[in-house]
């Protein structure tokens, strides 16, 4: 990236959750940073979820 783009850019904070509370990504430290960057995304679509019989 071009630097006068560099300098364009907004810097965003990124949130995810843990142990139940939601914390800038960061603060983390350098090994939960690099676990966060590895982290795969998954999408499931309702047809796929096994639903149970009542």
């Amino acid at each position: 990236m071009t630097s006068s783009l560099e300098a364009q850019r907004t810097p965003c904070e990124v949130y995810s959750r843990v142990t139940g509370y939601l914390r800038p990504v960061n603060q983390w430290n350098d090994a939960k940073q690099a676990e966060f960057a590895n982290r795969r995304t998954f999408v499931v679509r309702a047809d796929q979820l096994e639903t149970k019989e009542s």
